[in-house]
């Protein structure tokens, strides 16, 4: 049997013959020859695939960003790298020949199969292969060329030079372009509001592979008769590309465990992804870690050496100790230090995820170790934004701890920043105090002494000290006030008796050796976040 006509010369046939070119009455065709159904379904392709690849892009910078950190680098890159690809695959669609549907089909099925396929192949590639960002660059310029092809092959289905006039052009392609945006507005809310905390990022990847497959459904469907014989290859292919998507869609939770449990030296006893982070809990002998984002923030086995650390100097510096300000510190371990003083009547915790602290409370191993802490009547918990929090009017507090995780990245940043200090400064009582977790003064000495250099600049007149925490290594803090800190001051009552943090040891912890000691380093501020640029490159020598 002969290959049936392109789609193009059945339209023409049909056009001319004043019917629809299957001998049926005239349906009610467009300028370029196609019914309004066929039209319809093109451009709700264009959403569609439009939101794909933003989608893709996401899913490939998020996972870039949770597995090697740097999430400007990554994101910058994979972004970067999307647009470049998509350029040079609409510059190849040029080349393209042969009946469009049929092409862009094709690419439908390429592009649903590898996008679904992305995260399991940067997580697989990142677990059992050192080559994770070539297998970066190439599912991002794979991705990213393939829906270059899309639009002008869709444009091309619409109407093109010698099928429609100039102006009825001009009009497809701002309808095609129009509905391409609106499909990257879709993407962009989706993928943080429902389909990362719902689905997680490789589910994501995979049920977005299947999104693909539903335009090449509604295609065939439309374009059945236009197809002829090739519509059975063409739903044989799709039903051959489903079937890796279906089991991993399937399988993304046990997929996920099987990397993330190559990735963590103890076995992972609770994962979960929420609006803001990866949560994954490990325990082993009795030794339970919480990692954020792949971060480390406690190990059980010595957790206390860090909280007693960051929680007693202020504490004990403090001229009152009632009224308490927590930000960060969701797992609950600092409240339970600072519900050990008597005089604590309310301790205000702020952390944006209400995923941590739901698992603080919930979680047995991990109410276990904060004792309950966040249960106590004196405890409330606000999820917010810590910037934000400050920024809004309220009452003073006589002791402020910051437990917020390392400036690693941007949103971090600015948290350790000039006019974040400033804000703090101005929501400490008369005679309060505050302490900062500060980073490693020996693995991130620049970024340490930015952020005491940046609190000076804020006048929060910081003192500062490090303690060794085997988990961690050398980890730096500082204690501050709106006036001059007395080290000498540090007292505990009878009812507070740390394992490490005595004054004996405060006095040592205020001590550098020559290679942590300070050094010339900017002041970090929101426009130029010179703490983020120091913690790269600190960390970086070391790993």
């Amino acid at each position: 049997m002969d290959a049936a006509p392109p789609v193009s010369d059945l339209v023409r046939l049909g056009a001319e013959a004043g019917g629809d070119g299957r001998g049926g009455a005239p349906p009610d065709l467009t300028a370029a020859g196609l019914t309004r159904r066929q039209t319809r379904v093109l451009l709700a392709a264009v959403l569609v695939v439009a939101t794909c690849g933003i989608l893709y892009e996401l899913v490939v910078g998020t996972l870039a960003s949770y597995l090697l950190g740097n999430s400007a680098l990554h994101f910058s890159l994979t972004i970067g790298g999307f647009m470049t690809a998509m350029g040079l695959g609409s510059w190849a669609a040029r080349a393209v020949r042969g009946d469009a549907l049929v092409w862009f089909v094709g690419v439908e099925l390429a592009v649903g199969l590898l996008g679904g396929m992305s995260a399991a192949v940067l997580y697989a590639a990142f677990t059992y292969t050192p080559f994770v960002h070539l297998a970066m660059g190439a599912v991002i310029l794979g991705i990213g060329a393939l829906v270059g092809l899309e639009i002008p092959l869709v444009t091309r289905l619409l109407g093109g030079p010698g099928r429609i006039s100039a102006s009825e052009l001009k009009d497809t392609v701002a309808g095609v372009l129009a509905v391409d945006y609106l499909g990257a507005l879709v993407a962009s809310l989706a993928f943080p509001f429902v389909l990362l905390p719902v689905l997680g990022v490789v589910r994501t990847a995979f049920v977005t592979g299947f999104v693909n497959l539903v335009v090449v459904v509604f295609c065939l469907r439309a374009f059945r008769r236009e197809l002829g014989q090739r519509r059975r290859a063409l739903w044989a292919a799709t039903a051959l590309v489903a079937l890796p998507l279906a089991a991993g869609a399937v399988g993304a939770d046990k997929l996920a465990s099987v990397f993330e449990a190559k990735l963590y030296r103890d076995p992972v006893v609770y994962a979960e992804q929420s609006t803001y982070q990866r949560i994954v809990l490990t325990a082993s002998g009795g030794d339970l870690r919480l990692y954020l984002d792949g971060g480390l923030q406690f190990s059980t086995k010595d957790e206390h050496r860090y909280h007693e650390a960051l929680v007693h100097p202020p504490m004990a510096l403090a001229q009152r100790r009632e009224r308490v300000l927590v930000l960060g510190g969701g797992d609950g371990l600092a409240v339970r230090e600072i519900l050990g003083w008597p005089e604590v009547r309310s301790v205000t915790l702020v952390d944006l995820d209400p995923a941590v602290t739901r698992l603080a409370r919930a979680h047995a191993a991990l109410r276990e170790a904060n004792e309950g802490a966040l249960e106590d009547p004196r405890v409330e918990i606000i999820h917010d934004d810590a910037g934000a929090f400050l920024a809004r009017p309220g009452d003073p507090y006589d002791v402020v701890i910051v437990d917020l995780p390392d400036p690693n990245h941007e949103s971090l940043a600015k948290l350790y920043s000039r006019p974040f200090y400033e804000r703090l400064r101005g929501r400490l009582g008369v005679g309060g105090t505050v302490a900062v977790q500060s980073t490693s003064p020996t693995f991130a000495r620049e970024a340490y002494w930015s952020i005491v250099a940046t609190a000076e600049a804020a006048g929060l007149h910081p003192e500062p000290y490090h303690l060794y925490v085997p988990s961690f290594g050398d980890w730096g803090f500082f204690v501050g006030s709106t006036h001059a800190v007395r080290p000498g001051r540090y007292r505990l009552p009878p009812a507070v008796a740390p394992r490490v943090m005595t004054p004996a040891a405060f006095r040592t912890a205020r001590f550098f050796d020559g290679d942590a000691s300070r050094i010339p380093v900017e002041v970090s501020t929101l426009d130029d976040p010179a703490v983020l640029r120091y913690y790269q490159q600190g960390w970086a020598r070391w790993e």
